[in-house]
């Protein structure tokens, strides 16, 4: 014949187990570990937009080189950082730009800050073309989160 399991019984005579009481201290423990890792996390988003903005700008600095690959030439400044999202209509005309852009999207991001990005060509940091964004205030120079970001200073750190 089969025997049935029966709980097992602990010193004091009851069940083993967690009770209420037990499970509900450890769920507050992890209540507030959860909001300690929160508040550290929520402190960062000026960085984590910093971040973000280094890394678009080496995506257009790649969507770039596609472009001089295809036609032998950056373009001016002049035709700005849209001609990697346009056939560019003024200055020298590429004769093989690619069909849909060089960027995934089809689209010139905007950095997390909302203003668009700067382009020069030929550059004065960089000998073919510099790439920026004057970071959250809009305005060149600053420091911490107001600091300009470009594609010189992706490269130096």
């Amino acid at each position: 014949m089969r025997k049935i399991s029966q709980p097992v019984i602990g010193v004091l005579g009851r069940a083993k187990g967690f009770t209420l009481l037990e499970i509900l201290i450890v769920i507050t423990i992890l209540g507030i570990l959860a909001s300690l890792v929160a508040v550290r996390m929520m402190d960062r988003p000026g960085e984590a937009r910093m971040t973000k903005a280094r890394l678009e700008i080496q995506t257009l600095e790649n969507a770039l080189k596609l472009f001089k690959l295809d036609n032998a030439f950056y373009p001016t400044s002049e035709q700005g950082l849209s001609s990697i999202v346009e056939k560019p209509a003024v200055g020298r005309i590429p004769s093989k730009w690619r069909e849909g852009g060089y960027l995934e999207k089809g689209v010139l991001p905007k950095d997390p800050w909302g203003y668009d990005y700067l382009y020069l060509s030929p550059g004065v940091y960089n000998r073919d073309f510099d790439i920026w964004s004057y970071g959250a205030d809009g305005e060149e120079g600053g420091e911490g989160e107001d600091a300009d970001i470009g594609n010189w200073v992706v490269k130096g750190e």
